[in-house]
């Protein structure tokens, strides 16, 4: 627990009044975690911040305890809170309102898919702070149902998605419009070179960079393994594991729509309780999902990576990682939906044959090893006549190869080897001669070439 509370503070001398630590001793909280140590003070000091914290450690209210701090009753729309996805932003909401409901500070929330009539009424009846996702917070300040005269707080959360590509327009549109003379606050689990370089762009020179992440970006309280299984096996497998594991609530991740889709529809014909979330279903059916797990009602959920942020939910005992992401990072995310503030977890992955380097990369990032599950109860089904097929044209046929083996030939070189030996591998090129990288860009002409690049 050591790498996320620290029972050293409590929040009355982190400097917050009476009413906001109020609020936290009626939530249950004692001590306040590292981030929330380190953040609290230097917010309270002015400062434009960058955060970075490792997922389920409390970055919320590390955040939102100083702006409520700071807000005055007399003043509306004078914090701006922007997050990547509308779950997100009715989880940053809900939050801020409970921690402050000893307080006059009003919170509302503005989001795609809901009444926007009910979001300018709440606004006009509070709306001290305003946490939003920044599509409908345009449109509203287009409208001139909201304005950024007063803001004196604007906070970014999970500030690497927020820059990516897709955001990043709007947001520099957003903050442009915001009074000039604010604090400036990002935080995120994840913060890349990149990142960090145009956070700072939108602050004061002298921004401080806050980071409790030494060490690793998971806290230590998430279980994390990975079972090799081939992608034909994987749907049976996530079955097999339900049934047998006996989870609280678990969280299953996809990359596509489709296999979300596909995968709830199989498990409702095995009568598991499940419910789908991805980004084509109407919000109020988002929401209806949202509030079932919130509730209890439901054992298994199966997600796109809208759910991958904001997702707190304190009774998620496992994250199923069905099918890795391409991007690491995604993959803190996703595994920070187990084990908040405290409590244990555990993370599975599935790893077919050819991801052995992606679950490296993912490791590098994490800082550890992530470790095999054993699971000889379960039965691999028979490979598929078409993949059989292809690979009897294509490989070199190999007798006895396990799956663990070939996730083991993970190489540095950048040559993808699928698993075959060195004479097998030298037998592919002329005169045996295996290359160590991946041939330049040109192929040698003297000519330039007219396409453009």
């Amino acid at each position: 627990m050591s790498d996320i509370f620290d029972e050293s503070k409590t929040f009355h001398s982190l400097g917050l009044r009476d009413s906001v630590v109020k609020g936290l001793e009626t939530a249950g909280f004692k001590h306040p975690t590292a981030i929330q140590a380190a953040l609290i003070p230097a917010m309270l000091s002015g400062k434009d911040l960058i955060g970075q914290a490792k997922t389920g450690t409390g970055k919320t209210a590390a955040f939102g305890l100083p702006v409520l701090n700071m807000c005055d009753k007399d003043t509306p729309m004078q914090a701006l809170i922007l997050t990547p996805t509308r779950e997100l932003a009715v989880q940053v909401s809900g939050e801020i309102a409970g921690l402050g409901k000893f307080t006059p500070i009003k919170t509302s929330c503005i989001i795609g898919g809901e009444s926007m009539r009910q979001q300018i009424k709440s606004v006009q009846t509070g709306g001290h702070i305003i946490v939003g996702t920044p599509g409908r917070i345009m449109d509203m300040h287009q409208r001139r149902a909201i304005h950024f005269d007063n803001i004196k707080f604007a906070v970014l959360d999970e500030v690497d998605r927020m820059l990516d590509i897709g955001f990043r327009d709007d947001i520099k549109k957003i903050l442009k419009t915001c009074n000039v003379d604010r604090q400036t606050v990002f935080v995120s689990a994840t913060m890349g070179d990149e990142i960090e370089r145009l956070s700072r762009s939108f602050m004061k020179d002298d921004a401080e960079k806050i980071s409790t992440t030494a060490g690793a970006l998971t806290v230590s309280l998430v279980e994390q393994l990975y079972l090799p299984v081939e992608p034909w096996d994987k749907r049976a497998l996530l079955l097999h594991m339900l049934r047998h594991e006996e989870p609280d609530t678990t969280l299953v991740f996809c990359r596509t729509k489709a296999t979300v889709r596909n995968i709830a529809r199989y498990l409702k014909t095995k009568n598991m309780n499940v419910k789908e979330i991805h980004g084509d279903m109407a919000q109020a059916k988002r929401n209806k999902v949202m509030a079932s797990m919130r509730n209890g009602n439901l054992d298994v959920l199966i997600a796109s990576d809208l759910a991958a942020r904001g997702l707190d939910i304190d009774h998620i005992s496992h994250v199923i990682n069905y099918d890795l992401p391409e991007d690491p990072e995604v993959y803190v995310h996703r595994i920070g939906r187990t084990a908040r503030v405290g409590r244990k977890g555990i993370a599975w992955a599935y790893v077919s044959p050819d991801q052995g380097n992606l679950l490296t990369e993912i490791e590098k990032l994490v800082g550890l090893e992530i470790k095999q599950m054993e699971y000889p109860d379960f039965k691999p089904g028979p490979v598929p006549d078409d993949v059989a097929a292809e690979r009897a044209r294509y490989q070199p046929k190999r007798e006895n190869v396990t799956i663990e083996e070939r996730l083991a030939e993970r190489v540095d070189t950048g040559v993808e080897t699928n698993g075959l030996s060195e004479e097998e591998l030298a037998a592919m090129f002329p005169g045996g001669v295996v290359p160590k990288s991946a041939p330049k860009r040109g192929l040698g002409s003297k000519f330039k070439s007219k396409r453009r690049r």
